[in-house]
């Protein structure tokens, strides 16, 4: 007699579905697992062993054959443990043999017979409920789970607890979705003095959701007006957040099924790697920018990141995801985010002559800056000089206008991408960062005195050809900012400002 139980091996977000199957045999009473698990997979049989003689049952007197199909899937993790042990308690009789038609599992467990709660049930359950089964999962896991919505959810505390519920002596309650949290209180704008061109670039990325990067001297604000960018942007919509939360569950890093709908803000130290930054690492984890999936990945002190680290964000920036590639898998995870950075002019921090201290400008400025690369700076659309915040600024009263004031605006900006989106004909909201093809030229429809301008600054050398895409799609968040159908002049001036081009200075007035 063959056993068999249904669980889940992960491939970035993917759960692909796994077969445990056990076969009792005559020999010698060992268990063996095959199927290309990794040392945690084999480990399983100790665990489970464990498990069995803290309940006080006897594992039979037999050679145990635990295959998981398909064997040339790698498996990893210690969620195989409670599938196998189901099957094996299935072979053995001790739950009946058909009691496990119709369920996944997945849960690592103590040498005491209870479950230990294991990263990824969020995507487990989505993946059960699309193969039309419920999900076995640990009691801390269970409010997760419940996210899933139409999966039938068991989430006992211990292997005695399913077995009573299999037996028809003590049954299980579907676990209660976890809380939506309200997430961390965000800084409010109105905590910033001064610097009003860079509070208008950090308005216009939030309603585009373009990417960004701030240069200034030390304590100018940098870092202050990017950690407020959350608090301007609006809430992860349902299918944002599932998709956030995938991720966040794949990693481990959900507790007891609690979900918020405040975007991600992910801020790594510049001496992350480049497996920390986009994943990897020897389980193919998922990597800042995937952490930050529908959010923000804030880079503070741009230069000081190693190049390779930096380069390594560039096609996630374009695609929208990243991969991680591997001899024996390449694993897909999602990676669409607004990128917001911070440098200062030179290593010292201050500048040239007029600015600060350093007396080996531009040479200084030059080489600190050139540690970022010429195509990364290309895909920010916006780059902002920040001066010195100046004593009248500070002796002043807080501004009337906060973070509250400025969402309204971007809120407002957004619901416009979403409406043209969908008179478009597009599927779901695009927003105008990641507007291109013929969707793009339809959404933004430059008149004649804002295409001759850009048509200027391209010839003038000032533009790439990703530059031009992304002038435009600049343009038009400018334009949805101030509720403007068509894309005017200076809506294509501003933006050129922004992209440190020159030709933006021609535009004097005109629309």
């Amino acid at each position: 007699m063959v056993a068999r139980v249904v669980t889940v091996a992960f491939q970035g977000v993917e759960a692909r579905r796994v077969d445990v199957e056990v076969q009792l045999t005559g020999g010698e009473a060992v268990m063996v697992v095959v199927g290309l698990g990794d040392k945690a997979v084999a480990e399983s049989r100790e665990r489970v062993r464990g498990a069995f003689t803290g309940l006080g049952l006897a594992m039979p007197g037999k050679r145990i054959v635990v295959n998981l199909a398909p064997a040339d899937l790698p498996k990893e993790g210690s969620h195989y443990d409670l599938p196998i042990a189901l099957a094996v308690m299935a072979a053995m009789g001790v739950i009946p043999p058909d009691a496990l038609n119709g369920w996944a599992a997945v849960g690592e467990l103590s040498l005491d017979g209870s479950i230990s709660s294991v990263a990824g049930t969020l995507p487990a359950a989505v993946a059960a409920g699309a193969m039309d089964l419920g999900l076995i999962c640990p009691e801390a896991c269970g409010p997760e789970a419940a996210w899933a919505g139409g999966t039938r959810v068991l989430a006992p505390r211990s292997l005695i607890g399913l077995i009573n519920h299999f037996r028809g002596t003590q049954m299980l309650s579907e676990p209660k979705a976890g809380p939506m949290l309200d997430g961390a209180q965000v800084p409010d704008l109105r905590d910033v003095r001064g610097q009003d061109q860079a509070k208008r670039a950090l308005e216009i990325a939030a309603a585009g959701g373009h990417n960004l990067l701030f240069c200034g001297p030390p304590g100018s604000g940098k870092s202050m007006l990017a950690q407020r960018l959350p608090g301007i942007l609006p809430p992860l919509s349902a299918a944002e957040l599932l998709e956030t939360s995938m991720v966040h569950s794949v990693a481990g890093l959900i507790a007891r099924g609690a979900l918020t709908r405040t975007r991600p803000f992910r801020s790594p130290h510049h001496s992350a790697s480049m497996a920390a930054l986009t994943g990897g690492g020897l389980k193919a984890k998922p990597g800042e920018v995937s952490l930050a999936h529908n959010g923000v990945l804030f880079l503070d002190e741009l230069p000081e990141f190693s190049a390779q680290a930096l380069d390594s964000l560039r096609a996630p920036l374009e695609t929208g995801e990243v991969m991680v590639a591997r001899a024996n898998a390449h694993i897909r995870y999602p990676a669409r985010v607004q990128l917001v950075a911070a440098q200062n002019p030179c290593r010292c921090g201050h500048g040239g002559p007029g600015k600060g201290w350093c007396g080996k400008a531009p040479r200084c400025q030059r080489d600190y800056q050139g540690r970022v690369s010429g195509p990364l700076i290309d895909r920010i659309d916006l780059q902002v000089d920040v001066p010195p915040v100046a004593a009248a600024d500070l002796a002043l009263p807080p501004p009337a206008e906060g973070s509250a004031e400025v969402a309204a605006r971007v809120g407002q900006a957004r619901l416009l991408q979403t409406e043209r989106s969908l008179a478009l004909g597009e599927g779901a909201p695009v927003l105008n960062a990641r507007a291109d093809g013929d969707f793009l030229q339809k959404a933004a429809d430059l008149n004649d005195a804002a295409r001759g301008l850009l048509t200027r600054a391209a010839d003038a050398g000032h533009l790439t050809a990703r530059g031009w895409t992304r002038a435009i799609r600049l343009a038009r968040t400018i334009a949805d900012l101030e509720g403007a159908a068509s894309v005017g002049r200076i809506h294509v001036a501003e933006a050129l400002i922004y992209r440190r081009v020159g030709a933006g200075a021609e535009a004097a007035g005109g629309s």
